[in-house]
């Protein structure tokens, strides 16, 4: 499993979350805590908004603790809405393709989990992508493929129940192709303004992901990058975290999904 990070607020220097704290998402590429691998070490990836429309991306296959020009980088650029994102592969290959974030036009997209069984399903899902998203399918892993599912699927108008769509439809072809695996997923998904987080997973046991609002700051993590006791809550399970506007909401994507069966 991966680690990642998602801010929203006043403009800051990355370095501040990224590298700085003492368990910075650098040292969770190393010393992970909450996850089922301690290491993420399969490559990293940072996207951030400046002043163009859109984001800046950075991804390296290389380990984010050895990797000098993410702190380099880290310490120049000021931002006030970025992503960060250490991985762990689940068994697709250490390319920079595979590194999170992904990004689609103003979009940035980063994920935390696995579709159990993935290569049993992975022509089926693929097919359910529109050509012309199919051709910005960069990658092999099962990140990018919802990603682009869910786009199909509206995420940009109706970032939830498009995401719950999304879970929906991989569900059923796991059912279909009689995996018992599970399917679970932490997720972050922007549009520069905005910011969405997910957690959810089919036997009720979702990857951790905690956030934190301070003032007009919003951040969001894999787990806590400092003392627990600092104001973090963590996201319900089978909820979406809505930062849209000057508000910080929790929606029910179980129950945005129970409507779609309807």
């Amino acid at each position: 499993m991966c680690r990642f990070l998602a801010y929203r607020g006043e403009p800051i220097f990355l370095d501040e979350l990224v590298c700085a704290p003492a368990h910075s998402l650098v040292h969770q590429s190393l010393h992970a805590v909450e996850a089922k691998t301690e290491t993420n070490g399969d490559g990293f990836g940072i996207g951030w908004y400046g002043e163009r429309r859109e984001p800046g991306i950075y991804r390296e296959v290389r380990p984010a603790w050895s990797d000098e020009n993410l702190r380099s980088l880290c310490e120049q650029v000021r931002s006030r809405l970025f992503f960060a994102h250490v991985r762990a592969s689940t068994g697709t290959s250490t390319t920079r393709a595979n590194c999170h974030p992904f990004a689609h036009g103003r979009h940035l997209f980063m994920h935390n989990g696995q579709i159990g069984g993935y290569g049993r399903i992975k022509r089926r899902l693929e097919a359910l992508i529109p050509d012309e998203l199919y051709d910005r399918r960069l990658g092999t892993t099962d990140s990018e493929a919802i990603f682009l599912l869910a786009l199909a699927n509206g995420l940009p108008e109706e970032p939830v129940t498009a995401m719950a769509s999304t879970l929906k439809q991989v569900r059923g072809l796991m059912d279909q192709a009689g995996i018992e695996e599970a399917l679970r997923f932490t997720a972050a998904f922007t549009d520069g303004e905005s910011l969405w987080a997910y957690r959810w997973a089919c036997d009720a046991k979702p990857p951790t992901l905690y956030f934190r609002q301070e003032g007009a700051n919003l951040l969001v993590v894999s787990e806590p990058i400092d003392d627990k006791t600092r104001g973090w809550r963590e996201v319900p399970k089978g909820c979406s975290l809505v930062a849209a506007g000057g508000s910080v909401t929790v929606e029910c994507l179980n129950a945005a999904m129970d409507c779609l069966a309807a």
